[in-house]
């Protein structure tokens, strides 16, 4: 045995959006048996596997179109407003779990494009939350994942910039710089989710304290992407798993200590396993 000293990030697990949506799930879920849910629930496999068992049906928005008389639940990233309009011609009762933080955003962006501002917004090209801010413009807002996509001599002179909610402050702060720098007015508008940016404070003073750190996250969450390279940053010894079964024992060596952390998606129990896993070796 290698006697590793194994301590889970208390501050590690699900946001309190994904936590709302799960328990809206899981009660209708005790109720009826069964669920449609628009997307996956949450970004992480494991987690959609357990609800998938117990009767959530995830299904995309070209099943949505021929789906009538059902509910049908809004995960925390929300949706454009054409999935609303949708939901009305097919009779559908829509179960809302958008995140607060992430409904906010969209009625400011609705809001700026109602004014016909010029908006762009920092985010992941083709993610779920991103596809319903951009729907709040009838898709006329531009998305870019990094500053190095913009062409910044032919910006226009004036702008309006907005996040997806799970973003890097300090990368949307550096790119709100770089638009100043380069002579265009900036109207910024900080809608990173403070939950989430504060964990990149958090992880840190978390990585450093142990020899070994196993970063626990599905591998379609762009907030896991994040905080594992924050964890890597600090801890070279940093290492990303989905589940517990990819844990290897040759990164240990005897009396090890070892911190289990992960994204906003990730929940407690899956963290807790990867715990057992390593109390094996």
């Amino acid at each position: 045995m290698m006697n590793l000293q194994v301590q889970i990030d208390q501050h590690s697990g699900f946001c309190f959006g994904v936590v709302y949506a799960i328990e809206m799930a899981e009660e209708i879920l005790d109720e009826q048996g069964y669920l449609y849910c628009l997307g996956d629930i949450v970004h992480n496999d494991e987690e959609v596997n357990r609800l998938t068992k117990k009767g959530l049906k995830i299904i995309n928005h070209d099943e949505l179109q021929v789906l009538k008389n059902e509910k049908v639940l809004i995960r925390a990233h929300g949706e454009p407003p054409s999935t609303y309009e949708l939901s009305i011609k097919n009779n559908l009762i829509l179960i809302d779990a958008s995140c607060p933080v992430v409904l906010k955003l969209q009625n400011r962006i609705k809001n700026s494009f109602d004014k016909d501002e010029t908006i762009y917004i920092y985010g992941k090209h083709g993610h779920a939350e991103v596809v319903g801010l951009l729907g709040q413009t009838n898709n006329k807002a531009v998305v870019f994942q990094d500053i190095s996509e913009l062409d910044l001599p032919s910006l226009p002179k004036s702008l309006t910039l907005y996040s997806q909610t799970t973003k890097s402050t300090d990368k949307f702060y550096e790119i709100n710089q770089i638009l100043k720098e380069n002579g265009i007015t900036v109207n910024t508008n900080d809608t990173i989710c403070r939950q989430v940016s504060n964990r990149d404070k958090e992880l840190r003073a978390f990585a450093e304290k142990f020899d070994k750190i196993v970063f626990v996250s599905g591998t379609k969450s762009s907030n896991g992407k994040v905080l594992y390279n924050v964890c890597k940053d600090k801890n070279p010894n940093t290492y990303f798993v989905s589940n517990q079964e990819q844990v290897n024992p040759t990164w240990f060596s005897p009396n090890d200590t070892v911190g289990i952390c992960g994204a906003t998606s990730t929940p407690m129990w899956l963290m807790e396993q990867v715990k057992e896993r390593l109390g094996t070796f």
